[in-house]
């Protein structure tokens, strides 16, 4: 399949993504003429590596810059793919299983323990299997943030006391408060 130019092939996206990244690579389309590449020979031969380097990354610069124009005249949409940045909860709960699984390359972080002390009495945000390893972290809590989830614990307590609810999710935080109190009390 040798086509003239990469429109003719949109209607194809796979096959016009192969031909535009892999097709014709040494033509002009995609950088140098051969009569520059081989200027570009001659020149790197008396170049540094650091200046090699350079070039390259420049070349590699406008290689792409002229393969985004042919997909943008091709009307294949050219779209960034951000990685996805993990929630504050997965990477306090990433926390506390490496506190638990590699305590040598652990490494104290208070904004995930501020998250886990803020949401360790909800169910949904720390499950039941990450509620036991953070009882054990709890043993080591010193100083103010101890007496404050103390404190906290306390007044949900009474909080809850007050209530006569049979709802298992006001249920389910009674039970992990009373935990709680009993491991720092």
């Amino acid at each position: 399949m040798q086509c003239g130019h990469a429109a003719e092939l949109a209607w194809q996206p796979a096959y016009t993504l192969w031909y535009l990244f892999h097709w014709r690579r040494s033509s002009s389309w995609f950088g140098a003429t051969k009569e520059e590449e081989e200027l570009i020979a001659e020149e790197e031969e008396e170049l540094t590596p650091e200046e090699k380097r350079k070039l390259e990354r420049k070349l590699k610069k406008e290689r792409k810059k002229k393969e985004k124009q042919l997909m943008r005249e091709a009307g294949i949409p050219i779209k960034k793919v951000e990685p996805k940045k993990p929630s504050g909860c997965e990477r306090a709960l990433a926390y506390l299983t490496s506190w638990s699984k590699n305590p040598e390359k652990w490494k104290f972080q208070k904004t995930r323990q501020t998250w886990l002390l803020l949401h360790m009495y909800d169910k949904e945000k720390v499950p039941d299997k990450y509620f036991t390893i953070l009882l054990d972290y709890l043993q080591g809590l010193q100083g103010n943030a101890r007496n404050k989830t103390v404190q906290k614990a306390e007044a949900f307590m009474k909080e809850f006391d007050g209530s006569d609810g049979e709802d298992p999710n006001v249920l389910g935080k009674c039970e992990r408060i009373r935990q709680v109190l009993q491991l720092l009390s």
